[in-house]
């Protein structure tokens, strides 16, 4: 196996961040695992002794994510992987989702990821190394009915994230955005609230509404498979700056790709008659 790196992985109790952390201790590595409940970690506590650390971190706390990064460098002396996973979003038109709601949303999925990120940058820094890992969503190329919030914070990430790399990749750290499609997992479950809302939206929001509760246990990815290929991808000396999982994540983004593409050709006479 390839030389032992230390991780840490936000959002690590359940999900693919649970698959991923699974995963990393299995194949050797040193792992601090998050949670906003670390006793859904014990077991691989339990299970890895000193190969893990368990802690409590709340994303949207600056100076807990600080805390967390100074773990993984006190137990293990580095980090190598720093995966953003942590994030939730539920189902509702903009119209009735609140302005908390939003707010909640976007700080834990798009503060978060900041925060995080941010916190781990010095130390990546001075090691000339590093690998963010940063889990957007098909979400985060196209629109999805009903998560407003939720798209709004992952296209932020996208964003983000680019311009991350671009600034940090000289230095030697290195940033892949993954976007994961459905995957069986319980986010779009107990992870979700899902609200049909008004009548007025029943063809577009509640139809997405009862669509998820449908496909909860039905959806395409497997999370083994997944946390399989983000391992991979940390092994090889140039991975993507974007990583779709799922055929549903391939298949959409080809299909936004197209429509993008074909808009912008239809308008492009328009777009450029506004020069000087």
């Amino acid at each position: 196996m390839s030389e032992s790196k230390v991780w840490l992985i936000t959002g690590s109790s359940r999900g693919l961040g649970r698959a991923l952390a699974e995963a990393v201790l299995a194949a050797g590595h040193k792992l601090v695992a998050t949670a906003r409940n670390p006793e859904q970690l014990e077991d691989l506590s339990k299970q890895y002794g000193d190969q893990v650390r368990t802690i409590a971190l709340d994303v949207t706390n600056v100076q807990a994510a600080e805390d967390a990064i100074n773990v993984a460098v006190e137990a293990f002396g580095r980090l190598d992987v720093l995966v953003n996973n942590a994030g939730y979003g539920d189902v509702n038109s903009v119209e009735e989702t609140t302005i908390e709601d939003f707010r909640a949303q976007i700080e834990t999925n798009l503060f978060g990821v900041i925060n995080v990120t941010k916190a781990a940058l010095p130390l990546m820094r001075q090691q000339g190394a590093g690998h963010i890992l940063q889990f957007s969503s098909i979400g985060g190329r196209l629109g999805p009915i009903g998560r407003a919030p939720y798209a709004a914070a992952k296209w932020g990430v996208e964003g983000f994230s680019e311009v991350l790399s671009k600034e940090v990749g000289p230095l030697g750290v290195q940033v892949t955005i993954i976007e994961p499609g459905g995957f069986r997992t319980d986010f779009a479950g107990s992870s979700s609230a899902l609200h049909e809302g008004r009548p007025e939206y029943d063809a577009t929001v509640g139809k997405t509404a009862r669509f998820q509760r449908d496909y909860n246990g039905k959806q395409p990815g497997d999370p083994v498979k997944a946390a399989a290929a983000i391992l991979y991808i940390t092994s090889v000396p140039e991975p993507p700056l974007r990583l779709l999982l799922g055929s549903d994540a391939v298949r959409a983004a080809e299909q936004g790709d197209r429509i993008r593409a074909e808009s912008d050709l239809k308008w492009r006479e328009l777009s450029l008659s506004t020069d000087f």
